[in-house]
């Protein structure tokens, strides 16, 4: 389903938290401890009904190699952010957010305008309130010490972004209206005197005698 928004997953800080805690388990992937949670595993499932998953990580295509097989997920689209240029357009983001928002062109280019979600325990503070206006964007910032917790999920399934409404056109006011034209239906004519009425050929029609 194309229509869905996507979710953007980061996976250090998030699916794998910094504190060891009961429902973890411990894996050793590319000399890294990496905890990993059944429950995720079942949360990400739940999630994909309503989202289209990508990894939004530093793992890169690593996340599909060694995370994914274990939280029993299909291969994910990845955001590559390691030799991401610059491009014409992107955000220019304050010095002081250059760290915590690096992801945030790369996650941009990717969305392509689509609607989405970011789940991370790094992204810089105004664009999560900025988000909170927005329809088609949901920022979900994660306490790295604890990860994912049931509440995020309850957030991202309440309200999962959408398309942005477009503006309705203008209101003629009445005096444009009046100006444009006369009160007549649509498809009725008004002959002025000594006008030549045509038809929608551009033919004179036959005039009537009055």
């Amino acid at each position: 389903m194309t229509d869905r928004p996507l979710l953007f997953l980061d996976i250090d800080g998030v699916l794998n938290p910094v504190l060891p805690a009961e429902g973890f388990t411990a894996y050793t992937i590319l000399d890294f401890t990496v905890l990993l949670s059944a429950t995720h595993a079942d949360w990400l499932r739940e999630l994909s009904e309503r989202y289209e998953l990508v990894w939004a990580t530093t793992w890169e295509h690593e996340a599909n190699r060694h995370i994914a097989p274990l939280l029993a997920l299909p291969p994910l689209p990845v955001v590559e952010f390691s030799g991401y240029q610059e491009q014409p357009g992107d955000p220019k983001l304050p010095i002081l957010e250059l760290l915590t928002g690096r992801k945030w062109a790369p996650i941009l280019r990717h969305a392509a305008g689509r609607p989405f979600a970011w789940v991370d325990d790094v992204m810089p503070e105004r664009l999560v309130r900025r988000s909170r206006w927005r329809r088609d964007q949901l920022l979900v910032p994660v306490e790295p010490g604890r990860g994912l917790r049931r509440h995020h999920v309850d957030r991202l399934l309440e309200r999962p972004p959408a398309r942005r409404r477009l503006p309705l056109p203008p209101r003629r006011s009445a005096s444009a209206a009046r100006t444009s034209g006369s009160d007549a239906p649509s498809g009725l004519r008004v002959e002025a005197p000594g006008t030549t009425v045509r038809d929608a050929a551009g033919a004179p029609e036959p005039r009537r005698p009055a």
